[in-house]
């Protein structure tokens, strides 16, 4: 989670700072894209938590 705080960071750093439209949406998107990457790899580590200790599943 460490890593996309600072990634996040980073890039909202970035579209503050150019001045650019196009350079703005793309730095937006791609934190947008970041936040939806750790989100899915949260809910595949629980999947998987969730997989390991259900007896139907052994």
């Amino acid at each position: 989670m460490e890593t996309t705080d600072w990634l996040v960071t980073e890039l909202l750093d970035l579209a503050s700072s150019s001045r650019d439209y196009k350079q703005k949406a793309l730095f937006f998107s791609v934190v947008e894209l970041v936040k939806e990457q750790a989100h899915r790899q949260e809910q595949l580590a629980g999947e998987l938590d969730g997989s390991l200790w259900s007896p139907n599943k052994w």
